[in-house]
Formats: C-alpha cells, sequence, structure tokens
C-alpha cells in the first residue's frame, strides 16, 4: 500500500520518539546501569598530592593517604575492604571536604605564641627580721631605753638596770650619731655601770669636788624620759635636795624633788654651776605607797651620790674632771645649766 509523504514524515517522527524514550538518562542521584548508553557523571580529575605536579589541595583540606593503583569497591591491596581512600571512599583519591570553615583572614589557625610559661607567684613570708647570713650576727631589738652621760673620752656612765641583761648598747649622740657600746663594769649595789664606745660621744662633764652638798639646794636633771611617748630630744626639769640619803637612809643616794620619769635613768644631776652631783637613779613607786599609806607621795626621787660614783669611776680606771663649786648665789639659769649638759647627754637603747 502506497502512503504518501505526510504519513511517511509521521512514521518517521514517532519511531525516533520511541527511540528516545527507550534511551532516557536515569533520575538525578541515581547510579546508571553498567552497560548503558549513558556515562557516569563527570567527577572532575583526580586530586594530587602536593609535590606530584599538581596544585595543592585547599586551605585547611587534609590530604587522604594515595591509594594504590587498581583500588576499587571490590577490596585490593590498599590495605582496606574497598582498596580505596580511607573511610571507604570508593575508588580513586578524592580531596576531602575541610570540616570547619578556615580562619577569617589576617587570624592565625594555630594560638599565638605567648613566650615563655611564667613560674608560678611566690609565696610571701611574713615580714620579719631578715634572715642572718654566714658571718653576720644575729640581729638585735631594742629593749629599753635610758639615758647617759660622758664622764672621760670614749667612757659614758649610766645605771646597772639600763645595762643589766643587755647584748649590746646603743648610744645616740647630740648630734644624731650613733655608737655601738660595750658595758665595761657595772656596779649592782650602787646601781651604776660602765660603757666604752668608739669614736667621740662628747665632752666629759665636769664632777663637783666641793663643797658638799646641802639641803635645799637647787638642781636640774636632763635626760630621755618616756621615749617614743615625749619629746624625742632631751627634757630637763627643776627641783631641790630633799634629803642627804636615799630610800631607808640609804648613804649612797640622796633624795630629789625635780620631776623625773622612766627613761630619766642615769642621767646627770647638776647644780647651778653645772657640775655633775648626782646620778638619776629611781623614783619611788607612788602607788605602792599609796597602797600602804592610803596617801599618794609627791615627787620623791632619787639620785646616786657624786661621791658613790666618783669611786667607781676610779674603781675602774676613770679619772674623770674635778672642779669645786663657789659659794654663794647661783652663777648660772636652769637654761644655761642645760646648755652645758646637751652635747654630753646621750641617749641609750639596750639591744637584745
Amino acid at each position: 500500500m502506497r502512503r504518501s509523504a505526510p504519513s511517511r514524515l509521521l512514521l518517521l517522527c514517532c519511531a525516533a520518539g520511541l527511540s528516545m524514550a527507550q534511551s532516557k538518562p536515569p533520575p538525578l542521584g541515581v547510579q546508571p546501569a553498567p552497560g548503558g548508553p549513558y556515562p557516569p557523571p563527570y567527577a572532575g580529575p583526580p586530586a594530587s598530592p602536593q609535590g606530584a605536579g599538581g596544585k595543592p589541595p585547599p586551605l585547611g583540606a587534609a590530604v587522604p593517604p594515595q591509594a594504590p593503583p587498581g583500588g576499587g569497591p571490590g577490596g585490593g591491596p590498599g590495605g582496606r575492604p574497598g582498596g580505596g581512600a580511607p573511610g571507604g571512599t570508593p575508588g580513586g583519591n578524592y580531596a576531602s571536604v575541610p570540616g570547619r570553615k578556615p580562619p577569617p583572614l589576617g587570624q592565625n589557625e594555630a594560638p599565638r605564641y605567648a613566650g615563655p610559661p611564667r613560674p608560678p607567684p611566690s609565696i610571701g613570708t611574713p615580714p620579719g627580721p631578715a634572715p642572718v647570713g654566714p658571718g653576720q650576727t644575729e640581729r638585735l631589738r631594742p629593749v629599753s631605753t635610758g639615758t647617759g652621760f660622758v664622764v672621760a673620752p670614749g667612757r659614758i656612765m649610766t645605771n646597772h638596770h639600763v645595762t643589766n641583761n643587755c647584748t649590746e648598747m646603743r648610744a645616740r649622740t647630740a648630734n644624731g650619731t650613733e655608737l655601738v657600746g660595750t658595758v665595761l663594769n657595772s656596779d649592782e649595789e650602787r646601781d651604776l655601770s660602765l660603757i666604752a664606745v668608739q669614736g667621740t660621744p662628747g665632752p666629759p662633764l665636769v664632777f663637783r669636788r666641793g663643797p658638799e652638798v646641802r639641803r635645799g639646794e637647787s638642781v636640774v636633771t636632763y635626760g630621755f624620759p618616756l621615749a617614743g611617748l615625749l619629746s624625742s630630744g632631751p627634757t630637763l626639769t627643776t627641783g631641790d635636795v630633799s634629803a642627804l640619803s636615799g630610800l631607808g637612809d640609804n648613804p649612797n643616794q640622796i633624795q630629789i624633788s625635780a620631776p623625773v620619769q622612766p627613761g630619766n635613768s642615769g642621767g646627770p644631776l647638776l647644780d647651778l654651776a653645772g657640775h655633775v652631783v648626782g646620778v638619776v637613779v629611781s623614783k619611788l613607786n607612788a602607788q605602792r605607797i599609796a597602797q600602804r599609806t592610803g596617801d599618794i607621795p609627791q615627787n620623791v626621787n632619787f639620785a646616786v651620790r657624786v661621791e658613790a660614783a666618783l669611786d667607781f669611776l676610779r674603781r675602774n680606771n676613770v679619772q674623770p674632771r674635778l672642779e669645786d663649786t663657789p659659794p654663794g648665789p647661783a652663777s648660772r639659769s636652769a637654761a644655761e645649766v642645760g646648755d652645758i649638759a646637751h652635747p654630753s647627754t646621750v641617749f641609750l637603747r639596750c639591744m637584745r
């Protein structure tokens, strides 16, 4: 049967459509059947490790170990089932996708170097004396204070109870110089002590040779009472000779009315000529007397007599300066006597 030209053209189009329908590619994501008309989708060129002539993988991407030739999904000489890349990647080597974003530009991926590790802070020790090093002596501290006065070059007189049990004596002179002193001798009964110092503590004071001290005679004390509480400088007080013996008729002392306080001990007692007539030693314990008698004593203080002090010095090979005090009215005021005593009186500290 003969067909017309349009009919032949329609039959050819239908055959072509049937052929195209039979070779339709598989849906997206489905692997084509082996031997089909369509090749597998293009996966790009295999990644080449750096140094093999290709470009290095992107920044942050790990380069998987290269599988040996012939690796495939069926197991091979790669050392793992499948013979491909680690993790079971089928066939060939592929650059792994980075697991995290690379750091922003200008920020180091690795932590910055902060220098060598710092040592932990040392545990402080409570404040205290510095440690004693080799060849050094133990650090000493002041335990009490008193007064002394120069009796000869390099020699200072004070009370026995001022220097008793002291490891070392420190003498601060009128010009502020501090001298280290050593106790040469001490008399507990008379309560006198002699200190040797290196350097010049001041000019020696002059002792009164005569006449003997009388009751009612004006006297001056000069010393450092209550150090740290009162004035840091010396203090002057005035009074009179009240009695020619001490407590309990002690013949080595005289009683005076000039006020004295702790710290005056060992200071000079002077007449108005500026001569030493005694060594300040003690005051009556007013509290105890009040407990026994019910009355508070006033201005009852004591000093070692000048005769006892001179005898003590001579026994220790010290020859003090002696002068007579002229009889009659006072030749100097108390302030002038203080000017005489000042350069020769020292502040003493007992170090232990």
